[in-house]
């Protein structure tokens, strides 16, 4: 192996059936059951259009060096997936999460422990299933030569600003945007550090090293005290603490970058290939927001038929 070179790369991605009655109900009961006041949570966030089947085409089409697949899921498995395909796997909630966040129905507690995954390499990749690839790449799109993660952020030079300017107008604040203040503050308390962005929504490189110090030692504290949160709530903490961890403790690349190399397209827009025309960006994300309608959603399908038409292997 030339150095430089990683040898293994792993991806995971997080995937729910908010169509499915099972696990309506047993959402529904948790809220009941923990009276939360943060229960109103983005319908697009749980419904699935197959985006996962479509972002595994990119995939296999543009990333074919990936060893294994990981999917992390409530009991869930999608009706359309290759189970006998050695290179993916279901990875259910109960394997990776402590018993007092279960159920989970909040990303920002199991993005925490993605680590956990049986097998996982060292290095590896996470994407959300609306996260697609859109361009070959290599592995030092990803990684760079000491084998530390590149983190793409877009440049947001008054992102503070503008949450203590909403506050102060009591105007709303989204759980997103206060989950990735909280973390920032985390970091600026224990290292002095501030990065003036956020995460670019897309594909994204990490190290188990990195989770693992930061879960079980530097923030445990911290972390522990948000398990509970079974929901999205303004308490939460965004996964973008690794990232930051990561530069603090210079163990990671910083990248500003802007729609060529990962662009993220709003549901609710009704051109989504113009973007890709446009921009020909090499990662994009259909982006489900609180202005999408179900319009809107019904024509993802066919866009990305349009543009990933080849099944992969990971399908029956």
């Amino acid at each position: 192996m030339m150095e430089g070179q990683i040898e293994n790369i792993d991806l995971v991605y997080l995937w729910v059936d908010g169509n499915d009655p099972v696990w309506m109900k047993k959402k529904q009961e948790t809220l009941n059951s923990h009276k939360t006041q943060f229960s109103v949570n983005l319908a697009g966030r749980y419904i699935s259009n197959d985006e996962i089947k479509y972002s595994l085409r990119s995939v296999e089409k543009h990333l074919p060096w990936i060893r294994n697949i990981y999917i992390v899921t409530d009991n869930q498995v999608p009706s359309w997936l290759n189970v006998e395909n050695p290179r993916v796997r279901i990875v259910d909630h109960k394997e990776i999460l402590p018993e007092i966040a279960l159920p989970c129905f909040n990303s920002s507690i199991i993005e925490m422990f993605i680590y956990r995954i049986p097998g996982l390499s060292e290095h590896f990749l996470y994407a959300n299933d609306d996260n697609f690839v859109n361009a070959d790449l290599s592995p030092s799109f990803f990684f760079a030569e000491d084998k530390f993660p590149i983190i793409r952020f877009q440049f947001q030079f008054a992102h503070k600003t503008e949450i203590r300017l909403k506050k102060l107008l009591k105007i709303p604040v989204n759980n997103y945007r206060l989950s990735i203040e909280n973390a920032n503050k985390l970091i600026k308390s224990r290292f002095g550090k501030h990065y003036p962005g956020i995460s670019h929504h897309n594909v994204d490189s990490y190290k188990k090293e990195i989770f693992k110090e930061v879960v079980e030692d530097v923030f445990k504290e911290e972390l522990s005290g948000v398990l509970t949160n079974h929901f999205r709530c303004p308490l939460n903490i965004q996964r973008i603490i690794f990232q930051l961890y990561a530069l603090a403790t210079k163990q990671g690349h910083l990248k500003y970058v802007g729609r060529r190399e990962s662009c993220r397209i709003p549901v609710q827009r009704p051109d989504y290939m113009r973007f890709i025309l446009k921009y020909k960006p090499s990662l994009f994300c259909l982006n489900d927001t609180e202005k999408a309608t179900d319009s809107d959603r019904a024509r993802i399908r066919p866009f990305l038929e349009e543009l990933f038409p080849e099944k992969s292997s990971f399908e029956k």
